[in-house]
């Protein structure tokens, strides 16, 4: 099995379903990313070393497999059991060091971010910390509540009695990140693991070695090491990982790796969450402030990390007669936004590394796609950027057409009604999200009731993740399960049914022998009919 996931995991996707590529070009990167973030860990004291023993050292440092995995989760389930993590102050405790190491640590991570990705200051205090900080708040406002028992009503057939619903925290559990928001995706998944009382491991992604480095580092001097720990590394500390039995996984990235990780998990019917991705739509009618629309469109792809976003607009969706018009107001807005030149732009993140970036290119180059572009398709390898680009009318059987783009390249498609957008989108795989930008009424009931997706936003994109009180999640193939808010303390709890009774009330009903007057009396305690009752009670019989 640990041959297998190594074999398996050498396809590694993260954030998008990408074709197979070059793997020797990804192994490559992926070498020397980890070579270069654990050569980082080294502490000053190391420092002093001669040369001839660092190698010897960090060699050491990187080898994390199956046995070494094996003896942190045991460490970690005894920590569990002792009960430590199940205490409202344990986890208050946490949530709350969380947020200082977040507000004490605010330069040191978006200086990562933009090392890992390029990203404008503003996007990750907004998209990133200032999320982080939301959710743990919440939590710690909220945690007395979510923690106390629900009271379930019980029959009369059962009386006296009481019953309630008792959350409870599965055990230890592993949260595998992805790189596109790598602060962000790693840290939610376990502020709701906290809440919810849990031991956590962290996989953080390897392809954003600034922020996995400075997200060991944190929470090694912030949190409770013997229950939230960090695990840095690639491929092979992935497998070693997924080796091991989990109280539940927790899994951000794409496809082809969820199914990885899908298949680990039977092993030990480990249950999983799979926050994957797709191609999100945003259906465009005429019936629009078409302003602002635009705007919304370009925020929730070009200024959303440069389009590397699972909830961000994968293409569009237009009615003929609409769509010249629609390009003209992208085209202003886009200029408006980030200059003549996108180059110097300072507000759009880079291409994450050069695998995505030939990636992207050969999707808008390939033949039957190439004379489709309308605006931009330039491209700096050096720098890692590729414009802001539309495309008109792509081939359904393309490859842009066929897999998430994560990137900044929008593929317009037209319809003659835009209702016929319906069929259209039911067709593909269920998205992460849906959009829609109409003030037409009817139009949107429509939508919401016909288009099956993991969430929708109706004359906006992204902007729905804010909002704790909605759950976030996938259906299909674009993933399965919850969270954000609530939704992240109840996945990572188990809903346990209890129910108390006293010695008193027992009746000899449920006790045979079984007679013809207790069978009558039965069944009308069973039916809940108080007449019933009465008249089984004195002998009588309605029959």
């Amino acid at each position: 099995m640990a041959t297998l996931s190594v074999v398996m995991l050498s396809n590694w996707s993260n954030c998008c379903n990408r074709p197979s590529g070059d793997y020797k070009f990804r192994q490559a990167y992926r070498r020397n990313n980890l070579h270069l973030r654990q050569s980082s860990h080294l502490s000053s004291s190391f420092h002093c070393l001669c040369a001839t023993t660092l190698p010897v050292l960090e060699e050491q440092k990187r080898t994390f497999d199956a046995e070494r995995a094996a003896s942190l989760v045991k460490d970690l389930r005894n920590n569990f059991r002792s009960g430590r993590t199940k205490s409202y102050e344990w986890r208050v405790a946490q949530l709350q060091s969380i947020l200082r190491m977040i507000d004490e640590n605010e330069k040191m991570i978006i200086e990562a971010l933009y090392e890992d990705l390029g990203k404008p200051e503003l996007e990750s205090f907004t998209a990133e910390i200032t999320m982080l900080k939301s959710s743990s708040k919440e939590a710690l406002e909220q945690l007395k509540r979510w923690m106390t028992p629900e009271k379930v009503k019980t029959s009369i057939s059962l009386y006296p009695s009481s019953a309630e619903i008792v959350s409870e925290p599965l055990g230890v559990v592993l949260v595998i990140s992805t790189w596109n928001f790598p602060f962000l995706l790693s840290l939610d998944p376990v502020i709701g693991a906290v809440a919810a009382g849990n031991a956590v491991v962290l996989k953080p992604s390897e392809l954003a070695p600034a922020t996995s480095s400075v997200l060991a580092k944190l929470l090694e001097k912030y949190v409770d090491r013997s229950a939230i720990t960090v695990v840095e590394g690639a491929v092979a500390e992935t497998s070693a990982l997924l080796e091991q039995k989990w109280d539940k996984i927790f899994f951000t990235g794409g496809g082809r790796v969820g199914r990885i990780v899908l298949t680990a998990a039977a092993k030990h019917l480990t249950p999983v969450v799979l926050e994957l991705g797709g191609k999100c739509p945003a259906v465009v009618d005429s019936n629009v402030n078409i302003e602002v629309a635009v705007r919304r469109i370009i925020a929730g792809k070009w200024a959303c990390n440069n389009g590397q976003a699972c909830i961000g607009v994968d293409y569009i969706i237009t009615t003929k007669d609409f769509a010249p018009k629609l390009i003209d107001a992208l085209r202003n807005g886009l200029e408006e936004f980030f200059g003549k030149d996108p180059f110097e732009s300072k507000d759009r993140s880079r291409i994450v590394n050069s695998f995505h970036f030939k990636r992207l290119v050969g999707l808008m180059d390939e033949d039957k796609v190439s004379d489709k572009i309308v605006l931009g398709a330039q491209r700096d390898e050096s720098q890692l950027q590729i414009a802001p680009t539309i495309l008109l009318n792509v081939p359904e059987d393309s490859l842009i057409m066929q897999e998430e783009i994560f990137g900044p390249l929008l593929p317009i498609l037209t319809v003659d009604n835009v209702e016929d957008s319906f069929e259209m989108i039911n067709e593909k795989s269920k998205p992460l999200v849906a959009y829609l930008f109409s003030d037409d009424e009817q139009l949107k009931k429509k939508f919401v009731q016909n288009v099956s997706s993991g969430g929708m936003a109706i004359n906006d994109t992204v902007i729905q993740v804010s909002v704790s009180g909605l759950p976030f999640g996938g259906v299909g193939e674009s993933g399965m399960g919850l969270y954000h808010g609530k939704f992240s303390f109840e996945t990572f709890s188990h809903k346990k049914a209890v129910l108390y009774r006293s010695f008193a009330g027992d009746s000899s009903l449920r006790y045979p022998p079984y007679t013809p007057e207790k069978q009558k009396l039965f069944k009308a305690v069973i039916s809940g009919n108080i007449f019933g009752i009465i008249l089984a009670l004195l002998g009588w019989s309605r029959d």
